[in-house]
């Protein structure tokens, strides 16, 4: 699941590869069916949202009604594209498996602008974000950051890391129950944690997660009233996580079997918040 910086909610589910687009009171605003595995890089332009598949060898992009706008096959023109990312709305980086090289990309015009010598290891690659002439590489246990020259500048482990987020300069990388910021004198600092979260995000507004089927919204200045109030200036440790949220937790908390849930889906009408959590709760089970 990810968030907009409109507070609209997206859920990737792995089992039918469907991807849905809900408003932050749970009523569905879109939806597409894919056919093979997409990966979503990022939903912070929701004008234009950017999906990779590794199987296709493509790259959709999507509008803010879900419907594909444009897509890009990598088949005719490169080897195997291990992973994609969108810079802007014309130019994609590409690490290319076969030749071991990053690829910069215009597919306005389609040309190759640059190609640069990446001879990395691919296994366990999770995402990859480029941004001031640096690459950061994501796998589940760490952070890389390479120069374009392939130096390596920076090297952190990271547990079950899953995509990068970049505000203006700043490097976020999203786990599976905490988010970490990139500083370049200090490394990984953990600026959000709640161990019993099933999934957690960010956007400019807030922090949210999701614990026992329900959905928390955390305001972000209470995040860093906390932290100023429990730590020196001269310290930089993990914020506490408040124990009751800025907002009320959506949806309930229900034990169902996968029959029940079921029958509830068929029932329920897709506009709800509950029915919101219930495929969340499946997201999980599929082990996204």
């Amino acid at each position: 699941m990810l968030a907009d910086d409109y507070g609209n909610l997206y859920i990737y589910k792995n089992k039918d590869f469907s991807f849905t687009k809900y408003d932050s009171l749970g009523k569905q605003l879109g939806k597409m069916m894919l056919t093979v595995p997409y990966k979503v890089q990022s939903v912070q332009n929701p004008l234009s949202l950017a999906l990779f598949s590794e199987n296709a060898q493509e790259m959709k992009f999507v509008d803010q009604n879900m419907n594909e706008i444009q897509k890009i096959d990598f088949r005719q023109k490169f080897g195997f594209i291990k992973i994609a990312y969108a810079e802007d709305l014309q130019q994609l980086w590409l690490l290319d498996d076969s030749t071991k090289r990053l690829i910069q990309y215009n597919f306005r015009n389609d040309t190759t602008i640059n190609s640069y010598p990446f001879d990395i290891s691919f296994d366990d690659l999770m995402d990859l974000l480029v941004f001031e002439n640096k690459v950061y590489i994501l796998t589940r246990k760490h952070i890389r950051i390479y120069s374009l020259k392939f130096e390596k500048l920076f090297e952190a482990p990271i547990e079950n890391g899953k995509r990068f987020r970049r505000e203006n300069d700043v490097i976020l990388v999203v786990a599976d129950n905490s988010i970490l910021k990139y500083n370049p004198e200090k490394g990984m600092i953990k600026i959000f944690e709640d161990k019993e979260a099933q999934i957690v995000d960010k956007n400019i507004l807030s922090y949210f997660e999701i614990k026992a089927n329900k959905l928390y919204l955390y305001n972000l200045e209470k995040i860093k009233e906390t932290k100023q109030q429990t730590e020196p200036e001269t310290k930089q440790v993990t914020p506490p996580v408040p124990e009751s949220p800025s907002e009320q937790p959506a949806g309930t908390e229900v034990e169902r079997t996968d029959v029940e849930k079921k029958e509830s889906e068929e029932k329920a009408p897709d506009n709800t918040l509950q029915k919101l959590m219930e495929d969340t709760a499946k997201v999980q089970a599929a082990g996204v």
